[in-house]
């Protein structure tokens, strides 16, 4: 068993929706939709292949909530009262010794949370970690002990309701994610989801090497374009790659220490910053860098790990296995020859560009509606 999966099987997760959610008049945030899925479906996309198993705090909706299939607990007392009685619910019906809660109204969680916030309690021997932005503490994005709750259940009997003030009474660590600041960006107001709902449709094309995702896309564009459709364009590079050539001013100039450099014409401009991401660049952080005003789709080859939707495209002279039936979040295949695809899954065929065109259109169109 892989280091992942064995951080993965340590921890429960349990996704606070629970709340009154007053700034929203009282609408249930986690069947507020954004571009076109519940809150709480983003969540759960980005949170259930971290851990062992998941839960949902609810005291509403509970049909609703029971329809993706997971445990729904109540507040242990009462309802509505706060992040602290949905943690002590959580921490009552988990059943690992780690327990990471994740607020129901954040969708672009980070995909590598639980094992940073894990790998890091562990070394530190920390009871409570607790994910920092950069900026500000995010209390309700937490991994603790199980064995925390008499602790916290003593606190509410006591009148406790503020998050932080119980965490300061045992060993807690921030855990900084200043590298993902955008990954917490959450909907308190319909002002926030209608900024989130700026961000133009997504979808990723994803196949082995040699497939033809450049040439698809190539031909795709310019037919996307003679719609009316703006798009945007992100590329996972698999090398040491360098936009820039020796000899240029911004070349010497990035490589005199600039870390940001930004090249501009009448005609068109250019960003390029040093920024060590790790093994795997973060999309989050990606898209975070386009202006989404200004796009109604962003196409992305590559990033396949990420929970995003995708057409995988497939030639069968490759002779590669398939990747969509390990991943529910394709949404179509793309085949030079007839295939069985995973069930539910449409088939296009890879070299009608006009079919897979209308295909694209359709899919924008339902995340336009919702």
């Amino acid at each position: 068993m892989s280091e992942l999966n064995q951080n993965a099987e340590k921890v429960s997760a349990v996704v606070l929706a629970g709340g009154m959610a007053r700034r929203m008049g009282g609408q249930d945030k986690g069947w507020v939709k954004l571009n076109g899925k519940p809150l709480i479906g983003h969540v759960l996309d980005r949170i259930k292949p971290q851990v062992g198993r998941c839960l949902i705090n609810a005291n509403r909706s509970m049909d609703a909530y029971g329809s993706f299939g997971l445990p729904i607990v109540s507040d242990l007392e009462g309802d509505f009262q706060g992040p602290l009685m949905g943690m002590a619910t959580g921490l009552h019906h988990a059943a690992t010794d780690w327990v990471l809660f994740v607020p129901c109204d954040t969708p672009h969680l980070p995909d590598d949370l639980v094992e940073r916030m894990l790998n890091l309690a562990e070394r530190a021997g920390a009871e409570i970690a607790v994910a920092h932005d950069g900026n500000r503490l995010q209390s309700v994005v937490a991994l603790m002990r199980r064995d925390l709750l008499p602790s916290l259940q003593a606190a509410l009997k006591s009148g406790e309701r503020k998050v932080e003030r119980w965490f300061a009474q045992h060993v807690m660590i921030t855990v900084d994610f200043s590298d993902k600041p955008d990954a917490f960006v959450n909907v308190n107001s319909r002002d926030d989801l209608a900024e989130l709902q700026q961000m133009p449709a997504l979808l990723g094309f994803v196949a082995w090497s040699g497939t033809g995702k450049t040439t698809l896309l190539r031909k795709l564009i310019p037919l996307l374009k003679e719609q009316g459709v703006r798009v945007g364009v992100i590329k996972h590079a698999h090398h040491n790659f360098d936009v820039d050539k020796p000899g240029k001013d911004s070349y010497e100039l990035r490589k005199a220490g600039a870390d940001q450099m930004l090249v501009a014409s009448h005609v068109r401009w250019a960003l390029m910053v040093e920024e060590d991401q790790g093994d795997y660049p973060s999309l989050a952080r990606m898209l975070s860098r386009l202006d989404h005003s200004s796009l109604d789709l962003v196409l992305i080859e590559g990033f396949k790990r990420e929970p995003f939707p995708k057409i995988e495209l497939h030639r069968t002279a490759l002779e590669k296995e398939l990747i969509h039936p390990d991943d529910d979040s394709f949404i179509a295949i793309a085949s030079d020859e007839p295939i069985t695809p995973a069930p539910g899954l449409p088939q296009l065929d890879i070299n009608n560009e006009q079919e897979i065109l209308q295909f694209v259109l359709d899919y924008m169109k339902k995340q336009t509606l919702g």
